[in-house]
């Protein structure tokens, strides 16, 4: 045990050997003079230590060959799409979601109407993947000796190489869809602990090769792209195989978790015991933990929950100078600056997040949605304001414009009960003819309330009673529970899109809360500015919401889609409008981004932290990884 210590102390674990073998005889000490408590649920033995160098992971809902659940050039899995039937009807398939399998009947209205869209108009894309355009695998025969005799999983296939040489980008998925890469990682390396992490990265400093990290892939900055410049041997170090929830505490409220792990498998995993993290992003079926960390991830549900700044409590990475952690699992710490932070959003630039200890809270009791409809977007904002300043937001307090209430009941499936559809009518009636709502200028805020029951219920009276201040109506949980619903299929909609020349993209920021009226109202401008001057035929859809809030500003995230028929290059011309829109964002005091950085984004790095500011990550980066061994090239 000492001689374990001592070497962890030598790898970068903190501390001298001498002051590990203090700690360990006052430890000793404690445990001779004590009986051992059950403290901690052990959920898996950790140890890497199975025949074949490790122990095995955990089922996880994404399998290690993700071609075989997943899509190689589109959103989510393979079974769930929007599609139009051979009666022109719009439809979600697949039995995953709550849409599925539904006739969403006035969508098709809609995407001819706001896009001059036509089912007659349909693109073609490349049905599968062609083997022979791949690039080849490089790879050094000295390295995969010494990767071999690590009994780590590997693979240079085709396909497996290229499911992790990009994220979900427009730019990237229209590759995909047209052509190919010029340059993917050349093999994928499958850890399934932290001790296999650390050998791959000493067999990457040996061999000079560049690692770029991989969790769930659904990367929206570029972060996965490889630099196509890069002549070394890359490496696509993908965590997936890492799903294990190694112990929970539930004395502490806190659980070890391997950084693999997807969101969803999280969830279950914890529910199994009466937990729960709460951090729900969007992408929270397919990203991973470890990915929330690198990017700075927000959630959903982040009012109660926090963002995953707030819920970290240790990280362990690996770096090519050794390990990174702290020497002990508290709730605060006073010796400098937190070492957390500058791991946090690196975006796979520094190391690999190999375990991370997160807050859990016990399953809420009761959960109850809601809606609110107000009689245009100013009210809805000032509303919103007012709930954060009294901070009594819920788990999810969103704001919709009114082109996405638009959008959103353009994606209403079919009512089978005509009792429901005489209800609806009733419920349109009352808000535009008896209470004068203009259908044109409205909007809707979606509401999740979690907790304790009696709570909960004095907490929907107080957000329902402040939003009847600012002229808002209740609008009922139906609206609110398939606001939320629609989060997790929305992202299907893009491939629809492609499929018949419509691109859409979706950009987020963060600003004050005495900014959100105007940049919102700015960046739309400009948008539809841009559209006209770089030949976009027809007007785009350019729509925003406010997602979360804060004391002191809230976050905004706005939709951009427009037609690219008659355009050749439409990838740059949406490149070039994107681009516009995010100094447009800049100019009115908005943040480079609220929780999606990479370098798709990093031409504004100095512009948004200063010089000094940037110099201070590259003197992280030189000490850190002075050989450029996380060579993605995101942010600096």
């Amino acid at each position: 045990m000492a001689a374990a210590a001592e070497e962890a102390a030598g790898s970068g674990g903190g501390g001298s050997p001498s002051s590990a073998r203090r700690r360990l005889r006052i430890i000793s000490g404690h445990l001779r003079g004590s009986p051992r408590a059950p403290e901690r649920e052990a959920l898996s033995s950790n140890p890497c230590k199975a025949q074949g160098g490790s122990a095995g992971p955990a089922s996880g809902s994404i399998p290690k060959k993700r071609q075989e659940l997943l899509k190689w050039n589109g959103w989510g899995y393979n079974d769930s799409k929007f599609i139009f039937n051979k009666k022109g009807q719009a439809e979600f398939t697949g039995k995953r979601y709550r849409l599925g399998g539904m006739i969403l009947p006035t969508f098709k209205e809609w995407i001819e109407k706001t896009f001059g869209a036509s089912l007659e108009h349909k693109t073609t894309s490349r049905a599968s993947l062609n083997i022979n355009d791949v690039p080849p695998s490089i790879v050094n025969e000295a390295f995969l000796q010494d990767l071999r005799d690590t009994k780590i999983s590997y693979s240079q296939d085709a396909e497996d190489r290229v499911f992790r040489a990009h994220g979900h980008c427009l730019h990237e998925i229209f590759i995909l869809r047209e052509g190919m890469f010029k340059r993917i990682p050349d093999i994928v390396i499958w850890p399934v602990c932290h001790e296999d992490v650390v050998k791959i990265v000493e067999l990457a400093c040996k061999h000079n090769l560049c690692i770029i990290p991989f969790g769930g892939g659904t990367s929206v900055s570029s972060a996965l792209e490889c630099p196509e410049e890069e002549k070394r041997t890359i490496v696509s170090l993908d965590t997936s195989q890492m799903n294990r929830i190694l112990w929970i505490d539930e004395k502490n409220l806190t659980a070890c978790v391997e950084a693999g792990i997807v969101g969803q498998d999280l969830e279950k995993q914890l529910a199994e015991s009466g937990f729960c993290t709460g951090h729900e992003p969007d992408s929270m079926e397919f990203s991973s933990l470890g990915g929330w960390v690198a990017t700075r991830a927000s959630g959903m549900k982040k009012n109660i929950y926090g963002n995953i700044e707030d819920l970290v409590i240790h990280i362990k990475m690996v770096t090519p100078r050794g390990i990174v952690e702290k020497n002990c699992q508290v709730p605060r710490m006073s010796t400098g600056p937190d070492i957390h932070h500058f791991i946090m959003g690196s975006e796979g630039t520094l190391g690999v997040v190999t375990e991370v200890t997160i807050k859990i809270r016990p399953v809420p009791e009761y959960q109850k949605y809601g809606s609110v409809v107000f009689p245009n977007f100013e009210r809805g904002v000032a509303c919103l304001r007012e709930v954060a300043k009294q901070r009594c937001a819920p788990a999810s307090i969103r704001l919709v414009d009114n082109a996405q209430f638009q959008f959103g009941h353009a994606l209403k499936p079919q009512v089978a009960s005509i009792f429901t559809s005489f209800l609806d009518g009733l419920k349109k009636f009352y808000i535009t003819k008896f209470k004068g709502f203009d259908p044109n200028i409205l909007c809707v805020a979606t509401l999740l309330f979690e907790g304790d029951r009696e709570k909960v219920l004095q907490h929907e009276k107080q957000v329902y009673d402040i939003a009847t201040k600012f002229g808002g109506l209740a609008a009922g949980e139906d609206n609110g529970q398939r606001g939320y619903m629609l989060t997790f299929v929305i992202a299907y909609l893009r491939d629809l899109g492609l499929d018949y020349y419509v691109i859409g993209e979706s950009f987020e920021t963060s600003v004050p809360w005495d900014r959100v009226l105007d940049l919102c109202r700015n960046v739309k401008e400009r948008i539809v500015r841009e559209c006209k001057e770089k030949g976009v035929q027809f007007a785009p859809l350019c729509t925003c919401r406010v997602t979360q809030t804060y004391d002191a500003g809230a976050c905004v995230y706005f939709y951009f889609a427009f037609n690219y028929r008659g355009i050749s290059d439409p990838i740059h011309v949406y490149e070039q409008i994107e681009r516009a829109a995010r100094e447009e964002i800049l100019a009115n005091g908005g943040s480079l981004s609220h929780h999606h950085g990479g370098k798709l984004r990093k031409r504004w790095m100095k512009e948004s932290i200063s010089d000094v500011g940037l110099g201070m990550l590259r003197s992280v980066k030189e000490y850190v990884d002075p050989n450029n061994i996380f060579g993605n090239k995101n942010l600096l």
